[in-house]
């Protein structure tokens, strides 16, 4: 995730100062759908590191459930900049929800067992 939040970075940098023709525009067709993936990892990145911060023992499926959320959610976002037709296209609905029911099983998951922590103590 922080890969990507880096790479999205430096994407969105050369797109503005060094516009290339037939890639700006035509590739990268939506700019603001593309700073919403940005933005987007930098919150599943954060969120992952503050639940590692915590270091209260987590279940390692939703772990690894948050992980994937982590990266697949802003990967809508990432598809959806570069295609126009994202939003029309069965198989990015099917792709869009399985990655929202990825990530809600995996943050409900952990969130449950935070507050359980917390209810114990």
């Amino acid at each position: 995730m922080l890969f990507a939040l880096l790479a999205s970075a430096w994407l969105m940098t050369f797109a503005r100062w060094f516009p290339i023709k037939g890639v700006d525009g035509e590739f990268l067709t939506d700019y603001k759908t593309f700073i919403r993936a940005h933005i987007d990892f930098a919150l599943m990145a954060l969120f992952c590191l503050a639940f590692y911060v915590t270091k209260i023992p987590l279940p390692i499926t939703a772990c690894w459930l948050v992980v994937i959320g982590g990266i697949a959610n802003p990967c809508v976002f990432v598809i959806a900049a570069f295609d126009t037709g994202f939003w029309e296209k069965t198989i990015w609905k099917v792709y869009t929800a399985l990655s929202f029911i990825i990530t809600t099983i995996g943050f409900a998951w952990v969130g449950i067992t935070l507050l359980n922590y917390a209810l114990s103590i």
